[in-house]
């Protein structure tokens, strides 16, 4: 059989009346298929819809062959014991009793043809890097990171013909992202990723592109999906110039039939009333003038419409994806100057460290999960050790207040700055308008992200140090390159604690360091 999943005329509004997919239709074959899109266009709600944990109002949707789905916000009992997480605890207790002499139906109705369950799933484990954490031992000791890797051994030990997977590789660190990629590497069905890890969506068959509402289908990995788009934009961009230039011709078209139009009934009327035209003949001739004057306008509009209708259409084919660049000067450090010194730094397990920055080094703070990276820069910030000012960007994008809009939240980090400066300032960070006046709390992830962002690059007085924590999980790969644009606008100096490789290595990383619950040392760069 060829697994493969399907959706057919698919609707799905929210309660309140937001129509998120309307006739959406298409096929995903036993490959292994990314879907990518901009935050809010609907990636990990069609994954809930396909794995039946949302229902359509209209339209089907169709899996061939056992179904397996790891959703973004997984969440894990933490009383359990590992073997109860990978749904074999059943078994492993029929096993038992049968070898303690128990040989009822039920034992062997239960243990089925899973003699091995206790070595398939510690092989599986090993393999995903959990090769040492013991099925006996309690959920609730392992490490976030751990925790997603033990969800997909449980999703892969139901051994599933279409697995569809959510942002997987949020939260993992460099180690586990590896052995998620080799398991992704090694499934044979139909795989779904949704996901913005660049390393992750090099590894596919096929690139999906949901938009608006729709999918188109790009043969290849991401690197040639985002050749063949940049092809389509440019061909795009050149449909909309020359629509635009058509339409310019065809108005000073319509603009000059008028006119002539107009000149031509004028000279009929002067010549009518200068005489020597029978007024029979002379009503002839208006009407007739009239007439092909009409057809004539009406030709030139028809074809001024036409231009218009072939303008929106190129128009529609341009990708709204704009990216951030901003100037700021005010963030500028002099090469020379120390803008942070630990000395004998306290790390999370109390061992001491020491670090200093200086002028606008860019910083990759790097490490496995647990080292005590987010503590670090949250020790940085409490204790307000920097030389200059600074400014930290948390995991939780909780800086900014919901009940306030977005030009308030700068307001309370700029107050010296008057509100349509702010105003402007915040349209560099494609906040225009209207929109700069959106409560916090009815952003989309996306949009929070560039909000806080804003405010943080705004503030006052500049920050001449930025820390960013993780800054790309749950980034669209739009506002990935938005990120991008606004930090290479950024002067000062910079510490990133990332386990994204191509997110640092295209924003200039110039020192790596790796933080380990010991030590933070200085590494060759990736």
């Amino acid at each position: 059989m060829s697994h493969s999943l399907s959706c057919t005329d698919l609707f799905f509004a929210w309660p309140d009346g937001d129509v998120l997919f309307d006739g959406l239709s298409f096929v995903a074959g036993p490959v292994r298929s990314g879907l990518v899109g901009r935050n809010g266009t609907g990636k990990s709600t069609l994954l809930r819809l396909i794995a039946g944990r949302l229902k359509p109002q209209r339209g089907t949707v169709r899996v061939q062959g056992e179904l397996g789905y790891l959703p973004q916000d997984l969440t894990l009992d933490t009383s359990l014991r590992v073997d109860q997480a990978l749904g074999i605890d059943a078994i492993r207790r029929a096993i038992t009793a049968i070898e303690s002499g128990d040989a009822s139906e039920e034992n062997f109705a239960i243990v089925g043809d899973e003699w091995d369950a206790d070595e398939r799933a510690e092989a599986l484990l090993g393999k995903l890097g959990l090769g040492s954490i013991g099925l006996d031992r309690s959920v609730g000791e392992l490490s976030g990171g751990e925790t997603i890797l033990l969800g997909l051994a449980a999703e892969l030990l139901r051994r599933p013909d279409v697995l569809l997977l959510d942002e997987p590789t949020n939260n993992l660190d460099l180690r586990a992202r590896q052995h998620l990629y080799d398991a992704v590497d090694q499934f044979r069905g139909a795989l779904l990723i949704v996901s913005h890890d660049r390393e992750l969506l090099d590894r596919v068959d096929q690139i999906g592109d949901l938009r608006k509402g729709g999918i188109t289908w790009y043969g290849g990995n991401l690197s040639a999906y985002e050749e063949a788009v940049a092809i389509e934009q440019e061909a795009a961009e050149r449909m909309v110039r020359a629509a635009e230039s058509d339409l310019r011709k065809q108005k000073k078209d319509l603009i000059e039939a008028r006119m002539k139009s107009d000149q031509r009934q004028a000279r009929g009327q002067r010549a009518f009333e200068k005489g020597g035209i029978p007024k029979i003949v002379a009503g002839n001739l208006k009407r007739n003038a009239q007439v092909s004057a009409a057809k004539h306008v009406g030709m030139h509009s028809d074809r001024l419409e036409s231009a218009q209708d072939a303008l929106t259409d190129a128009e529609a084919k341009v990708h709204d994806d704009e990216t951030i660049r901003v100037d700021l000067p005010k963030t500028a450090v002099p090469a020379g100057r120390v803008v942070l010194r630990l000395e004998e730094h306290p790390l999370r397990t109390g061992a001491l460290v020491d670090l200093e920055i200086r002028g606008p080094e860019r910083i990759a703070l790097t490490g496995p999960n647990g080292a005590g990276k987010t503590t670090l820069l949250q020790s940085i910030t409490s204790d307000s050790l920097p030389l200059v000012p600074f400014r930290y960007l948390p995991q939780r994008l909780d800086l900014l207040r919901d009940d306030l809009s977005i030009v308030d939240n700068v307001g309370l980090l700029a107050p010296a700055i008057e509100n349509q400066d702010r105003r402007s300032r915040l349209a560099r960070f494609l906040f225009r308008g209207r929109s700069a006046d959106q409560l916090v709390s009815t952003l989309s992830g996306g949009e929070r992200f560039r909000a806080t962002l804003a405010a943080l690059l705004l503030a006052e007085p500049p920050p001449q140090l930025l820390m960013l924590d993780e800054p790309t999980n749950n980034l669209d790969l739009a506002s990935v390159a938005q990120l991008k644009g606004a930090l290479a606008s950024y002067q000062g100096a910079l510490v990133v604690a990332s386990h994204d490789l191509p997110f640092l290595r295209d924003i200039g990383i110039t020192r790596w360091l790796e933080q380990t619950p010991e030590s933070l040392e200085t590494i060759d760069p990736l």
